[in-house]
C-alpha cells in the first residue's frame, strides 16, 4: 500500500475512532440513565404514596398546627413544604424557604411528578369538603442519581482519554513501523555508502514510496559505482598514458640530444652533418605529433567540447580531403588507389575530419606490407570500390550517408585485438616490431571520438593474411533541427 493512501486511512481512523468510541460510551450511559430513570420513577411514586398519606391530613393546614409527624418524614433526602391556600408557607424542612409564595408558582405543575437533574418534585392540593385548605410540595433528592451521573461522567471522560491514547500509541507504532524505521534504515545506508562501505538493502521490495526511494537509491548507488569504476579506469589510463608518452618522448629526445652534441664535433663531414640534422628534424616532428595527439585526446575527453560543424557539398569536400596522399604513399613504398563518389550535403568539421583520414592513412602504411596498394575511398552508402576485399563489402550495410574507407594489405589483425585497438594507448604487437616507427596509440581512439561527434560510426575489419580496412560512416545533412 502506498504511504499516501496509508496515511489518509490512518488519519481517517484517528479522527473517527475517538468520536465513535465517545458516542458509543454516550449511547451506553444514556441507555443506562433511561433504564435507571424508569426504575427510579416508580420507586419515588411508591415513596410518595406513603408521604402523601400523611400530608393529606387536614390538621396540618390550620394555624399553629403540630408538625412533629411531618418533620419526622423529612431527612437529607426528603424536603417538605406546606402552603396555605393564600400562599403562606406553613412549614418547610428547608430553612431557607419561608414567607410567601405566589399563587401562579404555587399552583403550577400540580399532581405531576417533575423529574429534575438533582431531585423529583411533587405538588398536590388538600381539600376539606370541597374547600381548598392548602398545598404540599415534596422534594425527593436524587443523591444516588447525581453521584452515579458524576461517576459515569468521569468514566466517560477517562474512557475517552484512554481510547484516544490507545489510538495515538497505535498510530505512532504503525507510523514508526511504516515510515520512521525504514527512513532511518535508508539514511543509515546512505551514510554507510558515503563512507565507501558496501551497502545491501531489502527496502527495494516494498510496494510504497519508501520502496521506490530505496530502489532509486540503489540505482544511484550502482550508477555512482560505475562512475567510480570508470573514473578509476580513466585515471589508470591517464597514468599509463603519461608514463608511456613520457617514455616514448624520452627516446627521440635522447636521440636529438645525442645528434645535437655530435654536430658540435668539427670533424664531421657535410654529409654527416646533413644526416644528423635530418634525424633531429624527424625526431622533433615525431615528438610534435605525439604531443598533438595527446592534446587532441584530452580535448575530446572534455564533455564541454563540441565540434562546430559546417555544411559542405559532399563531392567537392571529399575530393579535396582525399587528394595529396599519393606522394606520401610513394615515399613510404606504397601505391595509392583513390576513389571518390559522394553526393549530397554533409555537416562536418573539415580540420578534424582531415585529422581522421591522416591518422588512418598513417596506420595504413605503418602496418601495411611495403610494395602493396593502399585503397582510399569516399563513396555513397550502398556503393563499394572495386578494390575492396570481400569481407569488407559485407559490412557496408548503411543505405544513406557516405563511407570513408581506408584499406591496406598485410598480415591482418587477430579478432581478439580488433576491439582493443580503439582503446587509448593500445597498439598491435606487430607495430612494436618496427623500431623507430611507433605512434602514441591514440590515433584510432581520436578518430573514433571525432567520427562519433559527427553522428557517425567507425569500424575496423580485418582478415589474417589479407589485410585491414577501417570504415567511417557519416550521416547526411538533413537540415537544422
Amino acid at each position: 500500500m502506498k504511504i499516501k493512501t496509508w496515511l489518509l486511512i490512518t488519519f481517517f481512523l484517528v479522527m473517527i475512532l475517538p468520536v465513535t468510541g465517545a458516542y458509543s460510551l454516550y449511547v451506553w450511559i444514556n441507555g443506562y440513565y433511561h433504564d435507571k430513570n424508569f426504575t427510579e420513577y416508580f420507586e419515588k411514586w411508591t415513596e410518595l404514596n406513603h408521604i402523601k398519606s400523611v400530608l393529606n391530613n387536614t390538621k396540618y393546614y390550620k394555624k399553629n398546627a403540630d408538625m412533629k409527624d411531618v418533620a419526622a418524614l423529612t431527612n437529607d433526602q426528603l424536603a417538605i413544604t406546606l402552603y396555605s391556600k393564600t400562599g403562606i408557607v406553613l412549614y418547610s424542612s428547608n430553612p431557607i424557604t419561608s414567607g410567601f409564595a405566589a399563587k401562579e408558582q404555587m399552583f403550577k405543575d400540580l399532581y405531576e411528578l417533575k423529574q429534575k437533574y438533582n431531585a423529583f418534585t411533587y405538588k398536590e392540593p388538600v381539600y376539606q369538603k370541597g374547600e381548598l385548605l392548602g398545598i404540599y410540595e415534596i422534594h425527593l433528592v436524587r443523591t444516588d442519581w447525581v453521584q452515579g451521573v458524576q461517576n459515569r461522567s468521569w468514566f466517560v471522560l477517562a474512557g475517552s482519554i484512554v481510547l484516544f491514547l490507545l489510538i495515538y500509541v497505535a498510530a505512532m507504532l504503525l507510523l514508526h513501523q511504516k515510515l520512521n524505521r525504514p527512513l532511518k534504515e535508508l539514511m543509515r545506508q546512505m551514510r554507510a555508502f558515503a563512507k565507501g562501505e558496501q551497502v545491501t538493502s531489502d527496502l527495494g521490495i516494498r510496494k510504497d514510496e519508501i520502496g521506490e526511494l530505496a530502489q532509486a537509491f540503489l540505482t544511484m548507488q550502482n550508477e555512482i559505482e560505475r562512475a567510480r569504476t570508470h573514473l578509476k579506469t580513466e585515471q589508470q589510463q591517464k597514468e599509463l598514458m603519461i608514463a608511456s608518452i613520457s617514455h616514448d618522448l624520452k627516446t627521440p629526445l635522447t636521440s636529438i640530444q645525442a645528434y645535437a652534441e655530435s654536430l658540435q664535433n668539427k670533424t664531421l663531414s657535410e654529409k654527416q652533418q646533413y644526416e644528423y640534422r635530418e634525424i633531429i628534424l624527424t625526431k622533433a616532428d615525431m615528438m610534435k605529433h605525439m604531443l598533438e595527439d595527446l592534446m587532441m585526446y584530452t580535448l575530446l575527453q572534455s564533455s564541454s567540447y563540441d565540434l562546430e560543424l559546417v555544411t559542405v557539398d559532399g563531392a567537392e569536400f571529399f575530393e579535396m580531403v582525399l587528394s595529396d596522399y599519393e606522394p606520401l604513399c610513394e615515399d613510404q613504398g606504397f601505391t595509392l588507389d583513390v576513389h571518390c563518389q559522394v553526393d549530397g550535403q554533409y555537416a562536418v568539421h573539415p580540420k578534424q575530419l582531415q585529422r581522421v583520414i591522416d591518422n588512418l592513412m598513417s596506420n595504413a602504411w605503418r602496418y601495411g606490407k611495403v610494395g602493396t596498394t593502399i585503397g582510399l575511398a569516399a563513396v555513397n552508402a550502398g556503393k563499394c570500390p572495386t578494390w575492396c576485399f570481400d569481407f569488407v563489402k559485407s559490412v557496408l550495410t548503411k543505405q544513406e550517408g557516405c563511407y570513408v574507407i581506408v584499406q591496406n594489405s598485410g598480415q591482418g589483425i587477430h579478432k581478439e585485438e580488433i576491439e582493443k585497438l580503439f582503446e587509448p594507448m593500445y597498439q598491435a604487437d606487430m607495430a612494436r616490431t618496427k623500431a623507430g616507427d611507433r605512434g602514441t596509440g591514440l590515433g584510432l581512439n581520436i578518430a573514433k571520438q571525432i567520427i562519433e561527434k559527427h553522428g557517425g560510426t567507425i569500424e575496423l575489419v580485418s582478415k589474417e593474411g589479407f589485410g585491414t580496412a577501417v570504415l567511417c560512416w557519416i550521416p547526411p545533412f538533413k537540415g537544422e533541427n
